[in-house]
C-alpha cells in the first residue's frame, strides 16, 4: 500500500506556476502508476494527471493538457505535478493516489488505496 504526502500547494496568481509534490511511503511505490486529482468546492474529485510506473506513459484530463505535467522519481518515492499558466478554476484540494490504468485511457483510470490530506491550490484572478 502507498500512504501518499501532498505539499507545495499555495495560492498564485492567474497564469503563475506551482509544483506539488506527493511522497509515497511504503516500498511498493514503484509498483503503482500515480494519479493527481483534485476537488473544489461543492464538487466531486476529478482525475488531473497519471503516469505509469517506469514513466513510460502518462495521461490528462483534456483541460489541462498543454500546462501541467506529471512525473516522478522512483528511487525518492515521489511523483510531481508541474501546474503552468494556471486559472482561477484550477482552484481546488489536489491529491494523489495510487491507481489502475484499466483500459480506454484517461476514462479507465480509476484511484485505489488511501488518500493524503492534500494539498490546497488557490489561483486568483
Amino acid at each position: 500500500q502507498v500512504q501518499p504526502v501532498e505539499s507545495g500547494g499555495g495560492l498564485v496568481q492567474a497564469g503563475g506556476s506551482l509544483r506539488l509534490s506527493c511522497a509515497a511511503s511504503g516500498r511498493t511505490f514503484t509498483l503503482y502508476a500515480m494519479g493527481w486529482f483534485n476537488q473544489a468546492p461543492g464538487k466531486e474529485r476529478e482525475f488531473v494527471a497519471a503516469i505509469s510506473r517506469n514513466s513510460g506513459s502518462t495521461y490528462y484530463a483534456g483541460h489541462v493538457k498543454g500546462r501541467f505535467t506529471i512525473s516522478r522519481d522512483n528511487a525518492k518515492n515521489t511523483v510531481y505535478l508541474q501546474m503552468n499558466s494556471l486559472k482561477p478554476e484550477d482552484t481546488a484540494v489536489y491529491y494523489c493516489a495510487a491507481v489502475s490504468l484499466g483500459v480506454g485511457g484517461v476514462g479507465g483510470i480509476q484511484p485505489f488505496g488511501s488518500w493524503g490530506q492534500g494539498t490546497q491550490v488557490t489561483v486568483s484572478s
